[in-house]
């Protein structure tokens, strides 16, 4: 399947159409030939409220049990916040949609700048999808050393520019005790989303250490660099 998409540049709608005169072959030889597929339904999904009738009665099922509805996936990432714990070590807090829903209807911070502070964490930044990033290089560039003024000069952009790159996607899977991590982002130029030419057009990282070499900027909606850090 992965295949015959990227035969179509990633256009499904011609990928998978008039699958008679151009079948997706599951063995050729044998005339077998893909006709449909199974997928796998979101399995993060938590009930809000249980079933009732219109007068706010429970509804209960054959035996006795409430009926759980109007679910909602828990999965999708609103933002992950950066600290650094009592030994230097860099931690993380990942912030579903569904919980930052949540704190803003409570009128509570959506960012919790003192996660865990009783035991010595020191919030430090957050990232969320299509934020920016300046990544230092093995050839010296280091945004650490460049100064605020020197980052939001306009006649310095071209310099930053090859540095700079925003937040594609975050995700963070516990097996156990072990964490899976998977951090990627795209240079601001690249419009697309494929994963070609690593450093260049696109990051990925499987453990937080890049988190502290890299220095948050903010951009407006044409292009120009208006803060530096945390905002």
């Amino acid at each position: 399947m992965k295949k015959r998409l990227e035969e179509y540049n990633g256009d499904a709608s011609k990928a998978f159409s008039n699958l008679d005169e151009n079948p997706i072959w599951l063995n050729k030889e044998k005339g077998i030939s893909v006709k449909r597929v199974t997928i796998t339904a979101i399995n993060n999904a938590i009930p809000l409220h249980s079933k009732k009738d219109n007068r706010g009665n429970l509804i209960l099922d054959a035996d006795g049990d409430t009926q759980p509805v109007d679910f909602v996936s828990t999965g999708n990432n609103h933002h992950v916040a950066i600290y650094k714990d009592e030994n230097g070590e860099l931690q993380e807090n990942i912030v579903s949609f569904y919980e930052a829903t949540a704190k803003a209807i409570n009128g509570l911070p959506i960012i919790d700048k003192t996660f865990n502070a009783d035991k010595g964490w020191k919030f430090l930044f957050t990232m969320k999808q299509n934020e920016y990033f300046l990544f230092p290089d093995d050839k010296g560039f280091n945004p650490k050393d460049l100064s605020e003024e020197f980052i939001m000069d306009e006649k310095n952009y071209s310099f930053l520019s090859p540095h700079l790159f925003r937040v594609q996607s975050i995700s963070k899977v516990m097996y156990g005790n072990n964490a899976v991590r998977d951090y990627i982002f795209r240079h601001h130029l690249e419009s697309t989303v494929t994963a070609k030419l690593k450093d260049i057009t696109y990051k990925q990282f499987k453990s937080l250490a890049f988190a502290d070499s890299i220095v948050k900027v903010r951009v407006n909606h044409i292009g120009k660099i208006v803060s530096v850090g945390e905002y």
